[in-house]
Parts: structure tokens; sequence; C-alpha cells
């Protein structure tokens, strides 16, 4: 299967893998930073021969035979690059947030829908171990009721790291902790506590980073339409490195706490109907490389059987959208100071411009 990769930055390591693990054929990459592709060839031994281009546009326009293209660029340009290749008939898999607003992701879905591309969002945490675990628990009707949920996101981002890329904490380019490092939890607490939701009350506060333009901190309460209650603690505030990505599951019939830096691992495993598998799954511990985990090789594996056999991917386009609702109504919230009803119909971002300054990075 032909591929591309668009950007070569922290994350497109694990995209690189991906494509290794999965066997895809790589036949061109880009970036608008020339050395960003030595650097990435560099740290994962890739060797193969490859195009490369500095305008995507390019890129896309001189290779008709890609089938698939991963965007791992800075937020604020996943929908503009993702729109682009849907119009030319193309697969993506769109690096997290789907988009910057819910006016451009609603766009992703529509155009997807009318040329019949299949598009991912990439929510890879969904693949690691632990949470198909939970998931598997969940749909089985293993918790009975949900009574209530969390996720906790309790990491450290310094301003070496924020300087590392000029797009960081910027409304417009990137949101601030909750919208990036903190919405793949965002998404696992979602669509675990039933995906409809009713309200989001949530604060936001910029405590140590006064440089950036967004928040550092985010909470949130969010009631769910099935009766449940789910909370968000996000900050990359934790002194003095990342300390936790935990999800919290309680019902009638069971309790689970996923722990580790990243969800991968299960802490707390417990049900009334317990049986000899269950003492095999607690404690459960799944080593991973960095933060992201191992999630992206099954992500794009499920991709392409997606394209392959012509089903809706795993984790789709409207699965981002769900995602990005969650982060954009916690921050209307702070902006309002009230509740948010769902569905949000329509906000973005750079709405919360001059909320916290303008930053001085």
């Amino acid at each position: 299967m032909k591929y591309a990769l668009i950007g070569c930055g922290r994350i497109a390591v694990n995209h690189i893998k991906a494509v290794l693990n999965n066997g895809l054929e790589m036949v061109a990459v880009c970036d608008i930073v020339p050395e960003h592709i030595d650097v990435l060839f560099s740290k994962t031994g890739y060797d193969k021969p490859v195009e490369r281009y500095e305008d995507y546009k390019e890129m896309i326009d001189n290779h008709p035979e890609l089938v698939l293209v991963s965007i791992a660029t800075d937020s604020g340009k996943h929908a503009e690059i993702a729109l682009y290749c849907i119009e030319k008939g193309i697969n993506v898999i769109i690096e997290k947030p789907i988009a910057m607003s819910l006016a451009d992701a609603d766009r992703i879905i529509a155009l997807s829908k009318e040329k019949g591309v299949k598009v991912s969002a990439c929510h890879q945490n969904r693949f690691n171990i632990a949470v198909q675990e939970i998931r598997q628990a969940l749909d089985a009707g293993r918790f009975g009721r949900i009574s209530h949920g969390s996720i906790n996101v309790r990491w450290n981002r310094n301003k070496e790291y924020y300087e590392q890329a000029i797009w960081r904490g910027k409304w417009a380019s990137d949101g601030g902790a909750l919208m990036n490092q903190c919405i793949h939890g965002i998404d696992l607490l979602r669509w675990m506590m039933g995906d409809e939701v009713d309200e989001v009350y949530g604060a936001t506060r910029q405590q140590f980073h006064d440089y950036l333009e967004c928040e550092d901190l985010g909470v949130a309460v969010v009631k769910f339409k099935n009766g449940a209650v789910g909370t968000i603690e996000g900050t990359v505030n934790v002194y003095p490195k990342n300390l936790e990505e935990t999800l919290y599951m309680f019902g009638e019939n069971g309790t689970v706490k996923l722990g580790g830096t990243s969800c991968n691992n299960i802490d707390v495993w417990e049900f009334v109907d317990s049986d000899a598998s269950d003492t095999e799954k607690a404690g459960l511990h799944e080593p991973t490389s960095n933060v992201y985990g191992n999630g992206h090789t099954s992500l794009f594996a499920d991709m392409m059987d997606a394209i392959k056999n012509d089903r809706k991917p795993y984790v789709d386009a409207v699965a981002g959208r769900n995602a990005l609702e969650m982060v954009l109504a916690v921050y209307k919230s702070q902006l309002t100071g009230k509740p948010v009803k769902l569905p949000l119909k329509d906000f973005a971002s750079v709405e919360l411009t001059g909320l916290f300054g303008e930053g001085c990075l």
C-alpha cells in the first residue's frame, strides 16, 4: 500500500515504526524543515529510498498513486492538509486533535463521506492492551450500571519543551494542556462512559507557563446522558517529570483503574463475577518506550484493513470530533463561566485568544 508522511516532528517516530511494522510502502515524506527528515530517519533507522518534499501539495500532486497519508504536523495545519488529501481521494490518518475547530472537523467528516475516503483520528491509546481489556469488560456488561469515572493526566512540560517548536502553546496552532497532552485521555473517558454527553462544566488556568497563550491546567465535570458523571484533570505542571495518566471506572459490579504514563497498566481490576482470568489481568503492565504508547502500529494496521475491506476504521473521524468537542466544551465553559450543553454546534480554539495574555515565546 503506497503511503506518505506529512510532518516529521516528535510524534513522527511512532508513525515510522508503524510503517515498518505493517509493511507499508513509503514513497514520499514532507516537512517544511528538511533537516527534520534526516533527524527522523536517524532516530528510526529508516534507510529506504523515499522522495522528500517541503510542500505537501506538491508531494500529493506528484504522487497520484498514494493510498494512505498520515498527518503529523502542528495541530493548526491538520484540517487544511486533511481536506486537501481527501479532495484528492486519499485516505488519511490525522494526529490528534483532528482539527482546531468543530467547523473544520465537520468539513473533514462531510468531505470524506462525499469522496468515499477513510479517515482515522490518531487516538492510538484505544489499542492499549489495558484499554482493550476494560472495553471488553464494559461491552460484556460486567460493570453493570456505571456510577462515575475520571481521567487524570498529570504530566510535565517545561519551557525547553515549548521552545522546541514555535507552534506549541498557541491557540491557533496547538491549544493548551487539554488539547495537546490530555485529549487522548479525554477521548478514552468519553468512549468508555457512553459517548453521549449532556453537559460540561470546566475551568482552566495558566499557573506556571506565562510565556504561553494557553492553559497549563484544566479540570471539568461531565454529565453523561446515561446518568453517569465523569471528571477530567489535565495538567503539565507536575514536578519534576510525568507522573501518570490514569483512568478510573466505577460500576455497581466492578471497579477498574488503568495507570502508567499512558493508561498502559491495570492497577485495579475487581468484579463481582471474577474468575482466574481476572487474577491474570490485575497487575498487567504493557512496556512502552514513550508516553505515546504502542498503539500506532495497531491503529495503522486497522486503517489498512479498513481500506482493503471498505469498512469504518476503529477510530474514525467522528471519534476524533467527539474528543475535540469535549476539549472545546471545557474551553467554552471557562470563557463563559457557565456549563456548556452538548452537542456543541461550533467553537474554535482561537476564540480564547487573549484569555491568559499573548505569551512571549
